[in-house]
């Protein structure tokens, strides 16, 4: 089951007890990364998490608030003994600049790949090195520059039915492979497919990550149905509305808005300005908009089941 952590939930700058907004996803004992601020090398400290466990890191946008923690984590992640080569994610626009901010790095033990994602269109990538039904999905934001959403989806095998195996009399060694969703010959000759012995599709598990953007309406699609939807949240107060607007960011009502209209499970704020100390004063009126809305903290976990 994936585990998620909030790494920061900071924007623009980074606070005493608040860091730069980055998120940790965990599942079967490997990690992706979305956005790297200054700092995040030492949240995964205080976290109490293993940096050795990422698998490869995502940008969402070129602004320094997001990406310029990686030179300072790829030398803390070349200390943990890693070999094999990092895939770094990224805006085509944002490749040049990547680049750049590796050569601070000096010589890591390992390769870093740098793949550029199309900016201005949907794409989607696999990662069966993680779980065969590991899907991360992108969509264009409206911020200021080019800016990428997320969405990062793990599918559910269906759940095996043992009372059914047993009725057919399937040899208990065939379990596994029919679990696993294929298809066998058993030893008296009979073909056996995977869809006898288990049960209905299952639900995928979906964590949605938007910062920083407008509102935009496209986001509450991309967000349908999640079970964790993470948004930004900049300001609590709508006097601020029209500052938002002409920077390209979203208040924390926006947030709530989005995931009424996406029916998502759960709503986690993030990226707040470093003028809003205590975001979480606004609580009893953001849940008049959304009920399932946290006002979250650097450390905010869960466990997706």
């Amino acid at each position: 089951m994936p585990e998620i952590t909030l790494l920061g939930t900071g924007g623009m700058l980074p606070l005493k007890n608040r860091f730069l907004t980055s998120l940790y996803y965990e599942h079967n004992g490997k990690a992706l990364l979305i956005d790297c601020g200054e700092g995040t090398q030492v949240a995964f400290a205080q976290h109490g998490l293993k940096l050795s466990r990422i698998e490869t890191i995502f940008f969402t946008h070129l602004h320094a608030d997001h990406v310029t923690g990686l030179p300072g984590l790829l030398l803390s992640l070349g200390n943990t003994g890693r070999s094999e080569c990092l895939p770094i994610y990224c805006g085509v626009s944002a490749v040049t600049i990547i680049k750049h901010l590796l050569c601070v790095t000096g010589g890591l033990p390992f390769d870093v790949q740098i793949i550029p994602i199309n900016e201005k269109k949907p794409q989607e990538y696999q990662f069966p090195d993680i779980d065969p039904l590991l899907t991360v999905r992108t969509m264009p934001l409206d911020h200021r520059v080019a800016c990428l959403g997320y969405q990062i989806e793990l599918g559910k095998k269906p759940e095996f039915q043992p009372d059914q195996a047993k009725a057919l009399n399937i040899p208990v060694q065939f379990y596994k492979t029919l679990h696993a969703g294929e298809d066998v010959w058993l030893p008296d000759g009979r073909f056996i497919m995977s869809s006898q012995v288990t049960g209905a599709p299952r639900k995928p598990l979906r964590v949605t990550y938007t910062t920083d953007t407008l509102p935009i309406p496209q986001i509450a699609d991309f967000a349908q149905d999640a079970d964790l939807f993470i948004c930004e949240g900049m300001w609590g107060t709508d006097d601020k509305k029209d500052s938002m607007n002409e920077k390209h960011h979203m208040l924390m009502q926006d947030a709530c808005r989005l995931a009424v209209k996406a029916h998502v499970k759960r709503l986690w704020l993030t990226h707040y300005s470093p003028a809003e100390k205590s975001p979480v004063i606004y609580g009893d009126m953001l849940r008049e908009i959304y009920p399932d809305v946290t006002i979250s903290k650097d450390g905010e976990h869960i466990t997706l089941k």
